[in-house]
């Protein structure tokens, strides 16, 4: 992979956790943990685990 292909990839990646950490964290309490089963305060592992792996 060339180097323009791979900063292309990691930028796509960190944006994408970037929006999934923070809708995430704006949840409201009672629906993420109600709903979901999830606390708003864990949206940095939720977000690193669902983009990075």
């Amino acid at each position: 992979m060339t180097l323009m292909n791979t900063l292309r990839d990691r930028l796509a990646k960190r944006a994408a956790y970037n929006r999934t950490r923070d809708a995430i964290a704006h949840l409201p309490t009672e629906f993420a943990i109600e709903d979901l089963g999830i606390f708003p305060s864990d949206a940095d592992k939720i977000a690193t685990r669902a983009v990075y792996g």
